[in-house]
This record gives C-alpha cells, sequence and structure tokens, in this order.
C-alpha cells in the first residue's frame, strides 16, 4: 500500500511540474497537432453553441420575467405549431443544459453579481419592476406583501440568466474567432489557442454587465452601468468556480441519500465540475453535460469529425470523444484564466513577483490536480 507521505511527495512534485510548465509559457494541455485538432474544433462547435445559449438567455431575462409558467421560453418570440412539434419531439437544441449552468452558477455565488443582487439598490429596482408589472393585480400585488422574498428572488434568477447569456456571448465570439484564424493558418500549437484566448479575455475584461427591463413602455435599471459589474471579475471567474471546478452531483451517479454520504456537506468541496467530470457516463440519464455534447455533435468541423472516425469505435462513441475533446479545450481556457489572473505577468524576471505567481499558482493546481488533468495528458 503506497503511503500517504508518498503520495502528497508525488502531488507536490505534480504541482512544480506544472507551475515551472505555466511560468515557461507552456499551457496545462500538452502541445500536440492531436490535441490542437481536438481543441480548436470543438470550441467551433461549442462557439456556435453558445450564440444560441446565449440569445436564450437574453431573451428569458428579458422577456419572461415574473411569469409563474414561462411555458414558451425556449422559442425566442417565434412560437409556431412546427416549432411545438419539433420542441415535443427534442428536434432542437438543449436549452435545459443553459439554464442548469445559470442555476449552478447562482446556487455557488460569487463575485460581484452576487452581491449586487443582495444589495437594497437591487431590491428597490425589483420591486418597482413588480410593482410595474402587477400594477393591476391585486392578488400578485399580495401575494408579494405576504412573501416578500419570493418574487425578488425571481428577479435575482434573471438577473443571472442575464449575466451568464452576456458571458457567454462573449465566448462564443472567442471562440468563433480562434475556429477562423485557425483554419486561416494563424493558429498553429496550443500555446497559439491559449493566447488568442487570453488576449480575448483580457480585451472584454472591463466590458459592463448591465441588466434592464421594460414594463408598459418604461425602462428599469435593474443593473445599471453604475454598479460597477464588469465581465472578468464578476461573470467569467464565478462560472469557472462554479461550472468549471464545483458543478452539482449528477442524478444516478451519486446518492442523494444523506445517510449515505455521498455528497460533500460543505459546497466548497464540490467536485463535480466540467473538469473534474468522467466522460464515460456521458449519454446516461441524469448527466447535464449529456445535453451539451449532444448540441455539439451537430456543429463539428468536417476535419474533427473526420479525426473521429479514424479512432477506435469512430463515431460509435461520439458524445464520449466530443466530451473528451471538451474537457481538453476547456484546460486550455483554463490556462488562459490563471494567466489573466495572475498578480504578475508569467514572463516576469523579478524574485519577488515570480514567488507570488508561483504561491497563486499552486493555490489553484492543488485543486486541478484532482480533475482529469493527468488523465488528458497520458492519452
Amino acid at each position: 500500500m503506497v503511503s500517504s507521505t508518498k503520495i502528497r511527495a508525488s502531488k507536490s512534485l505534480l504541482i512544480d511540474e506544472y507551475v515551472q510548465k505555466l511560468q515557461s509559457g507552456a499551457a496545462l494541455l500538452q502541445d500536440s497537432p492531436q490535441n490542437l485538432i481536438e481543441v480548436v474544433g470543438v470550441l467551433k462547435s461549442y462557439g456556435v453553441v453558445l450564440d444560441a445559449y446565449s440569445t436564450n438567455l437574453c431573451y428569458i431575462a428579458n422577456t419572461q420575467f415574473l411569469k409563474l409558467f414561462p411555458f414558451f421560453k425556449y422559442f425566442n418570440g417565434k412560437v409556431s405549431t412546427q416549432k411545438l412539434f419539433k420542441h415535443w419531439g427534442h428536434d432542437r437544441l438543449n436549452y435545459e443544459y443553459a439554464e442548469y449552468c445559470m442555476k449552478s452558477m447562482f446556487w455557488h455565488g460569487g463575485g460581484g453579481l452576487d452581491e449586487y443582487l443582495d444589495t437594497p439598490e437591487f431590491l428597490e429596482a425589483a420591486q418597482q419592476v413588480i410593482k410595474a408589472k402587477f400594477k393591476h393585480n391585486p392578488l400578485m400585488l399580495g401575494m408579494n406583501a405576504l412573501f416578500t422574498d419570493f418574487l425578488p428572488e425571481q428577479m435575482r434568477q434573471m438577473a443571472y440568466y442575464s449575466g451568464l447569456g452576456q458571458f457567454w456571448r462573449v465566448m462564443s465570439d472567442i471562440f468563433l474567432d480562434l475556429s477562423d484564424r485557425y483554419e486561416a493558418g494563424a493558429i498553429k500549437s496550443i500555446p497559439n489557442t491559449v493566447e488568442f484566448i487570453l488576449n480575448g479575455l483580457v480585451a472584454d475584461a472591463s466590458k459592463p454587465i448591465t441588466y434592464e427591463v421594460s414594463v408598459r413602455d418604461k425602462t428599469y435599471q435593474l443593473i445599471p452601468e453604475a454598479a460597477g459589474l464588469t465581465f472578468l471579475p464578476d461573470t467569467a471567474v464565478p462560472y469557472v468556480e462554479a461550472i468549471f471546478f464545483r458543478g452539482t452531483p449528477f442524478h444516478g451517479t451519486i446518492s442523494y441519500n444523506a445517510q449515505a454520504y455521498q455528497i460533500p456537506s460543505d459546497i466548497s468541496a464540490f467536485e463535480y465540475g466540467a473538469l473534474f467530470a468522467d466522460p464515460l457516463p456521458i449519454g446516461g440519464a441524469g448527466i447535464p453535460p449529456t445535453l451539451l455534447m449532444q448540441d455539439m455533435r451537430h456543429f463539428l468541423p468536417d476535419y474533427l469529425r473526420d479525426f473521429y472516425r479514424q479512432e477506435t469505435r469512430g463515431e460509435g462513441d461520439l458524445l464520449v470523444k466530443i466530451c473528451q475533446s471538451f474537457q481538453k479545450s476547456m484546460f486550455c481556457v483554463t490556462t488562459a484564466a490563471l494567466q489573466g489572473l495572475a498578480p504578475h505577468p508569467f514572463d516576469t524576471k523579478n524574485s519577488q513577483e515570480q514567488e507570488a505567481n508561483r504561491k497563486f499558482l499552486k493555490g489553484w493546481l492543488k485543486r486541478i490536480l484532482e480533475s482529469q488533468l493527468v488523465t488528458v495528458n497520458s492519452e
């Protein structure tokens, strides 16, 4: 049996190895022609899907607020008999996955968006919207007076719909631009890919996150620009924490019985995010990423689909292959995020700044090493 001391020593060596790689300009994911094809190809498909997800989330936030039964929220305002039959036959994008991500962010919280939604300013604005929306509905106004947190909480959730939609709008553009540059021959390696994503994140880091709605031709600023919420710290970082790392336990793969003790009592200990998920259960009931992989399979570029066909099982395990490629791409996005969030540039020559970066990276790598990182780099 391997002692706990040896395990800790092994992890410490791995952490030091990855710290050195990152500070030398390498990525968490190994650079190889195969990884480049998978990462850029799957991000092109992901960019198309995120475009649709973003549009729908913003539509819901802007038009479906304070509707107790929003039956047509996935239709983006275009309801027809043909679309209804396609919807019932599941011939559509799985917008439920976008909501899963939104609710995970809403639940885990963190960042300036989460903090602002608890301020008196947001509550006052939400109450103005509620009173305007139900001006001629004494039943709803009475319920709002009795259950004071119910409708404001719904507006908080709508703010997350909007916030995630705005975040994905930026990421979709970055991934689709990356694909265009790759096809033009300008992206030739994994470090090139990370650098491109980083430049996109930095360019939009200060992009304001705002949210307003209209009721009877009057506009209400729920999150005004004056609130100071911006893309990188208030949506991107909480998204990485909630979706890449924590996530939520998948139904059917783990017991929700409290006596089974299979789910940590401390939410901060959750390791169900995209970087940790086992790709093999993809396709099973209760696995939310299955919905995303099913959507992405429709938009795979030809070169990536050809690559999958040449691999073992061909397209017989397509969703698993997409999930594996998706995880690789997310390690590239994580690398770019770490470079952007580090206290100093990784190429600094100042010894104190280098040490500050090492401390920063070690804190993250202690968590990342528990993910699928070693697995994807050993393939």
